[in-house]
């Protein structure tokens, strides 16, 4: 295994949880919760109704940061095997 530089490990690392926070927003501002029980209960709220209409946006952010994070690891760590 490779040794990585400090600042590339933590740009992986924080890619990753830039991936794992973006992707719970998704999944949070889904267009599909706004008709369940509970999306009906928090549309009542101006911050939620705001949030939710970001969701397009997370999701740019999302797939980015995905794209990123992949092909960093290939660069440095390798193809799995």
């Amino acid at each position: 295994m490779n040794t990585l530089d400090p600042l590339v490990a933590r740009l992986i690392i924080s890619l990753g949880i830039i991936n794992l926070v973006s992707g719970a927003l998704v999944f949070l501002s889904c267009r599909c919760l706004g008709g369940s029980k509970i999306g009906t209960r928090l549309m009542k709220y101006k911050s939620f109704q705001r949030f939710y209409g970001y969701h397009c946006h997370i999701w740019k952010v999302f797939w980015a940061s995905v794209f990123v994070h992949t092909i960093m690891v290939m660069i440095f760590l390798g193809w799995p095997s």
